[in-house]
């Protein structure tokens, strides 16, 4: 087959992700960056040239600087918990003699599960006159407003996420245990290591790439948090639980203030890279210390 013939073939099929892109990310993308310099209200065909005021309100603005916060305190809450509960499923189900994928597909269901759906039940079920709540307070005395103080909301909105996500960075942690060999640990027994040795120095320094994947894509999930406060807090209370996606959405969709909303969305754009960068440097700093890279 020709260079050009087989050039051609690979456009061919690279030709609809390519459309797609376009279409979806770089327009998209292009037109945002434009917005953000105008006051455009997402109706009127007319706008104003404002220069670097959205940027220069944004950055006063107490919402913007909530939301920049409450990242962190996602981040600081929801990839230890995460990273623990899949963790502790994937070594269970990789524990196990048989039957593993079944158990893999179970803990996985949450992911597909609608976040809006899970939101309103979680919603329900947290509510002053639900039966969970009744019964704390019948039996316990416990009277707790569980969306209303800003640290509960904060943590109702993480156990939400990672009840979601743990069963899908399970699957990627259980490859990583699939990928490691067996003899590694029968030397480690005859060397007489006790089991959390082996897990401490064995497994978690091994399974390195998969821990690397897994942290960066819940580094992600943070900066996209949207549904889940949206359904629950709508930000609140007293911006607790505010995040850049739901910012841009009622700047943008509410307010109709498109212009100052796409400034919104440059800013956390560039406030997600900057903070995957450095988190990715510090991982690889770690995987090299345990002979990776």
């Amino acid at each position: 087959m020709s260079d050009k013939r087989s050039n051609g073939i690979g456009w061919v099929f690279s030709g609809p992700y390519l459309i797609y892109t376009s279409i979806f990310f770089l327009v998209p993308l292009v037109a945002s960056v434009f917005l953000a310099f105008t006051n455009w209200n997402l109706i009127s065909p007319e706008y104003d040239w404002v220069g670097l005021k959205n940027f220069l309100k944004a950055l006063k603005r107490p919402e913007v600087f909530a939301a920049f916060v409450n990242t962190f305190k996602f981040m600081a809450l929801f990839i230890p918990v995460s990273l623990a509960l899949s963790m502790l499923i994937a070594v269970i189900v990789h524990s196990l003699p048989r039957f593993r994928s079944i158990y893999l597909a179970g803990f996985f269901l949450p992911y597909l599960a609608s976040g809006v759906i899970s939101s309103l039940i979680a919603k329900g079920l947290l509510s002053y006159n639900s039966a969970f709540n009744v019964f704390l307070r019948e039996k316990w005395g416990l009277d707790i407003d569980w969306l209303g103080s800003p640290f509960l909301a904060l943590l109702v909105v993480v156990l939400m996420l990672a009840w979601k996500f743990s069963g899908y960075y399970a699957l990627i942690l259980t490859a990583g245990l699939e990928s490691i060999n067996k003899e590694v640990y029968e030397a480690a027994m005859i060397d007489g290591a006790t089991s959390w040795q082996q897990f401490s120095k064995i497994t978690l320094p091994l399974l390195y790439p998969a821990i690397y994947t897994v942290l960066i894509l819940a580094v992600g999930v943070t900066f996209g948090i949207f549904t889940e406060v949206y359904q629950l807090t709508g930000g609140g209370p007293d911006n607790a639980t505010t995040t850049w996606q739901l910012n841009i959405f009622i700047e943008s969709f509410t307010n109709l203030r498109a212009g100052y909303a796409s400034a919104i969305a440059l800013i956390a754009s560039a406030a997600t890279f900057i903070s995957i960068f450095i988190i990715r440097k510090i991982l690889e700093l770690w995987g090299k210390r345990h002979g990776w890279g």
